[in-house]
């Protein structure tokens, strides 16, 4: 029970920084870390190959025949597809995403998957194969050796395998064939900045950091769109302003979250959850939340100013069945110290916690993943 009190204790100190924690805040975020720019997107590419010079690990089925049929057949011989029965080669399907701005002649790596029966791609070359997009043009092509992040290896009575040995990647051999227009000012010289998480706060604090840099050139349009207009001293290279805005630090908003696996037991909660006036009972474990704020008056003839203090405390008792009565937990971190006090298991506080969103108390999305 010590070890366990330990290592939840450790994993409370790697995922809920004290400072950022008591404040509630979230850290100061490159732009670029919080949206990408409308337009500089990448571009998904897809084929059908052959891949050879298998070891025996190849398909066993009619369509490796007949792409082998078709191959040979281009090269102007004609065979019979019986003739070509083996099982050193393997149909295979090839992805690959075409990154924003790739050149023709520009070399990227693609991923390949077998699409039969094959036990193994290690060992194999995958021949020339176009690739497409989603409006049936060719825009690159690709060949060479599959390279398995595996093993197999075995005979009649026994085998051994490590990893998956039917997929595998082409390291470099894609060559790209075709430009993909890309644009990324719109009309009258505006760039659309797309948030990763739409948030209008996050949006706000973003178009505020523009405007503070280079002036009244930023609004947010809604939660997940910023519009900036290209200032006059970068009209004849945006590219150039694009990086300088990539640059600016963001304070990002988020929603209150808390983030349960029933199945491992894992809790991820985050800093800006908070706990109404409740009480829990679970099993042998009792707890009871309240809020007890405190007026705090200043010194007579002082300069401060009245002001309301939330008092904290938290208190958990196992074994009993009474309720501990204590002054208010306003967040998620006290209530799970409290628990890991008395040697709550993850599980325990994942029952206790949808118990509390239940009941109301709990000020946060709990998503059960």
């Amino acid at each position: 029970m010590a070890k366990i009190r330990a290592l939840a204790a450790l994993i409370l100190a790697l995922l809920w920084p004290l400072p950022l924690w008591a404040a509630g805040i979230s850290p100061q975020v490159r732009l670029k870390d919080l949206a990408s720019i409308e337009g500089a997107r990448s571009n998904q590419l897809v084929g059908m190959g052959l891949v050879v010079g298998l070891q025996g690990t190849g398909d066993r089925g009619d369509l490796v025949l007949r792409m082998m049929q078709n191959m040979v057949n281009q090269f102007g011989i004609a065979i019979d597809a019986d003739g070509l029965r083996s099982r050193n080669a393997a149909v295979v399907s090839v992805t690959v995403d075409l990154p924003p701005f790739a050149r023709p002649g520009q070399a990227i790596d693609a991923r390949v998957s077998a699409m039969g029966d094959a036990k193994s791609l290690e060992g194999g070359v995958l021949l020339q194969t176009p690739l497409r997009a989603a409006n049936g043009a060719v825009y690159a092509a690709v060949q060479g050796p599959v390279l398995v992040g595996g093993f197999s290896a075995g005979g009649q009575a026994a085998s051994v395998e490590k990893n998956v040995t039917t997929t595998g990647r082409i390291a470099g051999g894609v060559l790209v064939e075709r430009e993909v227009p890309t644009g990324f000012t719109g009309p009258g010289g505006t760039i659309s900045l797309l948030l990763n998480q739409p948030d209008f706060t996050t949006a706000r604090r973003m178009a505020d950091a523009v405007n503070g840099r280079f002036g009244a050139v930023a609004r947010p349009s809604d939660a997940g769109r910023v519009e900036v207009s290209l200032p006059p001293a970068y009209a004849s290279n945006p590219s150039v302003f694009v990086a300088e805005l990539e640059a600016l630090s963001v304070q990002p908003d988020m929603v209150a979250r808390v983030v349960v696996n029933e199945r491992t037991g894992t809790v991820v909660m985050g800093g800006n959850v908070r706990i109404g006036t409740v009480a829990v009972a679970h099993g042998n474990l009792t707890v009871q939340v309240v809020e007890q704020p405190e007026v705090v008056q200043p010194q007579p003839f002082g300069q401060g100013q009245t002001a309301v203090v939330p008092r904290t405390g938290v208190a958990a008792q196992e074994g009993g069945g009474q309720l501990v009565t204590v002054p208010q937990a306003g967040t998620v971190d006290e209530l799970v110290e409290a628990l890991n006090g008395v040697g709550a298991s993850p599980r325990d506080m994942i029952a206790i916690l949808q118990a509390i969103d239940r009941a109301g108390a709990l000020h946060g999305r709990l998503e059960v993943m």
